[in-house]
């Protein structure tokens, strides 16, 4: 498509989405609703949100079903921020990605890379590597021997993969995250001193994966620590030794695993939730963010709070907690009428 596209043609990248107002708006970027201005293309939750925004209507704005907010020309969708999403990437060019083998990387000679893989500076792949074609590797990107990567991935600066550590097609690994570390193991010896447990298992992580910044997925003990196919997981997410995560799985910031606990398909783990070891999650549970999870949760379940209980129950705990002053001042009134100290 050419630079500065009109609202029509973008509408028509969309899925022929029809365009109210003038359609040969021109659009030159993507931009967030407040501020927004001629040649911005933007999206618009609620008419709440776009009040909140200053009611722009200079831009090209994608809106709901149903929805009509005078802009110069909007684009009716049925879902207005995922279609911003699309269009983004119409207007925004992608980032430049190295190409070739850069003179100071270094790449064992077993090492077997498809003929349009990318190495950046600095970056080490070792012995009987294997990287599929369209693989890019950035800057200071580590592979110990016998990793296995797959088609169209793209791993960022400082991303680490263990010894055997395998990723399917198209993943995106962010910056400082490292798969395949030693799990955390230790068993008392005979003086009661801590002696390390080899950890000997792998790493497999799905096709479509995405992997946020200073994650670390540990190696397991025996065996192997799986990601499903679709999972996407945030920055600074923890996955001990032995964890399996479904296909379509998500989980979100500072969220951590210990060794051994398993999800089914779909479920979404919410910021700075535990699960224990040995767990298993249920097919499209919800855990709440901070949530504390020790026992099995059922598929479909909600969960909340520490240790987490299903959601009914931990929204009805917190009215209770909301209520605990007004409750404990009634409890305090008929202590004293009983005692007769109320004064009547």
């Amino acid at each position: 498509m050419e630079a500065n596209p009109s609202a029509a043609e973008i509408a028509e990248r969309l899925g022929n989405r029809e365009v109210r107002g003038e359609p040969e708006t021109r659009v030159a970027r993507a931009h967030e609703l407040r501020g927004a201005g001629a040649g911005d293309l933007c999206f618009a939750r609620t008419r709440k949100h776009w009040e909140e925004a200053g009611s722009p209507t200079a831009c090209v704005i994608l809106v709901g079903e149903g929805m009509s907010l005078g802009a110069v020309a909007e684009i009716v969708s049925p879902n207005p921020s995922l279609d911003f999403s699309r269009a983004a990437r119409i207007l925004v060019p992608a980032s430049v990605r190295p190409s070739g083998i850069h003179p100071s990387a270094a790449v064992h000679p077993s090492a077997r890379l498809a003929a349009d893989v990318a190495v950046g500076a600095s970056s080490v792949v070792g012995a009987d590597c294997e990287i599929g074609s369209g693989t890019v590797l950035h800057a200071n990107v580590t592979l110990y021997d016998g990793v296995r990567l797959g088609s169209n991935c793209e791993l960022h600066a400082g991303v680490v993969l263990r010894d055997g550590v395998e990723v399917g097609d198209r993943a995106i690994i962010h910056s400082g995250a490292v798969l395949g570390a030693d799990g955390f193991g230790y068993e008392f010896d005979e003086q009661g001193l801590l002696e390390k447990v080899p950890q000997v298992g792998g790493v497999s992580v799905g096709d479509d994966v995405e992997i946020g910044a200073n994650t670390t997925i540990d190696r397991a003990r025996l065996g192997v620590t799986r990601i499903g196919n679709r999972c996407k997981i945030d920055n600074l997410v923890q996955i001990a030794h032995n964890c399996e995560l479904g296909d379509d799985s998500v989980v979100i910031s500072q969220a951590g695993f210990a060794g051994g606990a398993r999800t089914g398909r779909g479920v979404a783990v919410l910021a700075q939730a535990g699960v224990l070891g040995h767990v298993y999650v249920g097919d499209r549970a919800v855990i709440g963010a901070r949530a504390g999870v020790k026992d099995d949760v059922p598929a479909g379940a909600r969960m909340f709070g520490a240790p987490a209980v299903a959601g009914s129950a931990w929204h009805r705990s917190v009215k209770l907690m909301e209520r605990l002053p007004e409750l404990l001042k009634r409890l305090r009134a008929l202590e004293r009428r009983v005692s007769g100290d109320d004064g009547s």
